[in-house]
């Protein structure tokens, strides 16, 4: 891989082939787990200003509709997170010779807060090309990490590391982007970057915001007119129209909040679905109708298909996806349970689709098999699906790709908890084209979290559970036990598939916190947990929902079989002690009793503490009686855990899945300010 330097360049031809398609990576971590930033990228001319607005993307406008830009969101690293792009080089248009990448801090956060801020591009098959690491961004809100830009017709990467003390509205101006505009209906940036407005009028037809779809044997809804008018002329004369500017928001169709009223006599009834689930029976006719009813709603509904396709390299086109595929093998063919195909400008993009449901494990041989057809056929990709959540570090399957081959193929895996999100996201919360496709992503989920799918994601927390859990009962887990190593890893993949679900039905961002005192390498911090759990015999976790006060911790204490959690507050900056405590049992009023109420002191291990029950008519006996200060609360719920290592009602996840949203809904939802959200039932 090559290493860069501020200032440097490099041809991307010399360090790859298959560098028409990159995949670029920011990534960024924080002493205090709390820091974070979004990325944006312009589109620029030879004079280095954007051709319109349009060429502005961001997280409220992230595809384009040629498929050339697609920003793809954060995911949590080992001490932070990464936000990555895509980039397909070869659609981008001809009038812009530049790309500029930068990322933005919110508010009076600085890029200085945060450490290790890097930028990684990868090619199509995956493997990484070049990395620029920014070692002093200095005192600046927003920060150029790089520019692709052409040369003699072909593409060069520049390394820049400059930064904005004006912020990403700085960096807009800068490029020519119209950040003042009084008709309302264009990007409304201001120091933050926060705001967008919106307008019902659709985008003319030369706007890149525009989201490109594939053919689909369901009619999209007619759009409006991309026009809005304009008031008459003061000599009563009607002024002529003029074309609606490029917009970051379009009005999308999602699940509606109330669901109607049922027409059925009793509950016995139950509504005909697309995909029914009850008459499954095996493990193969699971993953063959997971696979077939998967695979035929990401053809059908673009946005989907192009949101679970895009972190694979595959580019925006028009998708088909195959089942009951016939593939040569020498004398035994072999046939994957799906194939997905997508064409664009006469190129076509090809991947493999292995599936196991009902927590069957993917097998090495199987995936081995046709990691190696694709390679001899020239397909870009193999895709596995299963319950599992793959770690960084630890791999669900080891395949070895031959490295003498000119074609490379990329392995990437996707978990039936990641789908299930990545619906709910699309049809509760951010919409999508047209009304159909809403339905076919309602019944989607609907058969997904259908108790016969097999597709509920990671239950099971391994066969060194229970071994791990009756060593810790006798004192004789020690230090270096591979089990607890396994046991670590089964508590991260657990705690990912909480974020997934609960960020998927809080349409908010929910990601593990992973303190850079714990190292960046995963082994090495995963051993080191392992024998923390072996002294303690404690696993802790701790979640980052967007939009709350502070951070989710949870812990599972094995030795007395109890699971909290909990989140801490500061206190306020201005007022007195005794109004902080009424104020914050007021917010509570519709808490649990039982919620545990701890005063955080400066310089003390801990204040007074008590249940909400016993602080309700008495706030004041939370303060302490020596005059210390107070630095904040913690606020807690206990509960009993799960015995056995699956999903039964006595299952460990289940009661971890249940402490978490009682907390959720019950504390954290008062302390923002925000009532808490309703929980949509699927059958709309």
């Amino acid at each position: 891989m090559h290493e860069m330097v501020k200032g440097g360049n490099v041809g991307l031809a010399s360090l790859s082939e298959d560098a028409g398609s990159v995949m670029m990576s920011l990534s960024w971590g924080s002493p205090t787990g709390e820091g974070d930033a979004d990325v944006s990228v312009l589109l620029l001319t030879a004079d280095g200003k954007v051709r319109s607005d349009g060429d502005f993307y961001f997280y409220n406008n992230p595809v384009a509709a040629d498929g050339s830009v697609q920003l793809l969101g954060k995911a949590p690293t080992a001490d932070g997170s990464e936000d990555r792009i895509t980039f397909d080089l070869t659609a981008i248009p001809a009038g812009v010779e530049q790309i500029v990448v930068a990322a933005s801090r919110y508010e009076s956060a600085r890029f200085s807060e945060l450490q290790d801020l890097r930028l990684t591009l990868a090619d199509g098959s995956g493997e990484s090309l070049l990395c620029f690491a920014i070692d002093d961004p200095g005192e600046v809100s927003a920060l150029l990490f790089g520019e692709f830009y052409r040369r003699g017709g072909d593409w060069k990467f520049r390394a820049i590391g400059q930064g904005y003390e004006s912020g990403l509205a700085g960096v807009a101006t800068d490029f020519g982007v119209d950040i003042d505009d009084d008709a309302g209906t264009d990007v409304d940036v201001d120091a933050d970057m926060e705001g967008v407005s919106d307008s019902d009028a659709e985008p003319d037809s030369e706007s890149p915001v525009r989201t490109a779809e594939a053919a689909s044997v369901i009619p999209a809804q007619p759009s409006s007119p991309a026009v809005e008018s304009v008031p008459e002329a003061s000599g009563g004369a009607e002024a002529a129209p003029r074309p609606a500017r490029p917009r970051t928001a379009k009005k999308k169709v999602t699940l509606p909040k109330v669901a109607k009223k049922s027409l059925a006599e009793n509950d016995s009834w139950r509504s005909a679905r697309l995909f029914p689930a009850s008459a499954l029976k095996s493990d193969h006719e699971r993953e063959t109708r997971a696979t077939s009813v998967l695979l035929s709603v990401m053809a059908q509904v673009p946005e989907f298909g192009r949101r679970l396709t895009a972190a694979f390299g595959a580019p925006v086109g028009r998708m088909e996806t195959f089942t009951e595929v016939t593939l040569p093998n020498g004398e035994s063919p072999r046939r994957p349970d799906g194939v997905i195909r997508v064409e664009r400008a006469g190129k076509l993009w090809t991947a493999l689709v292995e599936t196991k449901t009902n927590g069957n494990p993917l097998k090495p041989d199987q995936v081995q098999a046709y990691a190696d057809i694709a390679a001899r056929r020239g397909y870009e990709a193999v895709i596995t699906l299963s319950n599992d959540v793959e770690l960084e570090g630890s791999p669900l399957v080891e395949v070895k790709l031959d490295g003498r081959r000119k074609h490379k193929v990329a392995l990437w895996h996707l978990s039936w908890a990641e789908v299930t999100h990545q619906a709910q996201l699309l049809i509760r919360h951010e919409g999508v084209g047209n009304a159909a496709h809403a339905w076919l992503l309602q019944e989607l989920l609907h058969y997904l979290q259908h108790e016969n799918s097999g597709c509920h994601g990671f239950q099971n927390m391994g066969r060194s559970w229970v071994p791990v859990r009756n060593a810790i009962d006798a004192e004789t887990l020690c230090q270096g036990d591979p089990r607890a190593v396994e046991v670590v890893e089964s508590w991260e993949r657990l705690v990912r598939q909480v974020c997934l679900r609960l960020g998927g039905e809080l349409g908010e961002k929910v990601l593990p916190v992973q303190r850079a005192k714990r190292g960046t390498d995963p082994a090495s911090r995963r051993a080191a947990l392992a024998d923390r759990l072996c002294v303690d015999g404690r696993l802790d976790a701790e979640l980052r929902i967007e939009g709350t006060p502070g951070v989710l911790a949870l812990c599972a204490d094995l030795r007395t079989g109890k699971l909290r959690t909990s989140i801490e507050i500061a206190a306020p900056d201005q007022g007195y002690p005794l109004t902080w405590a009424k104020r914050l049992v007021r917010r509570l009023a519709e808490a649990p009793a039982d919620l545990h109420v701890e005063t955080l002191l400066e310089g003390q291990p801990g204040g007074p503490r008590g249940t909400l029950e016993r602080l309700r008519p008495e706030p004041a006996d939370i303060l302490p009686r020596n005059g210390a200060q107070i630095t904040g609360f913690r606020l807690s719920l206990f509960r009993g855990m799960g015995n056995t290592r699956g999903t039964a009602e006595s299952g460990f996840i289940r009661s971890v899945d249940e402490s978490v949203d009682r907390f959720h809904a019950s504390v954290v939802v008062h302390l923002d300010g925000r009532s808490a959200r309703a929980r949509r039932p699927v059958d709309a």
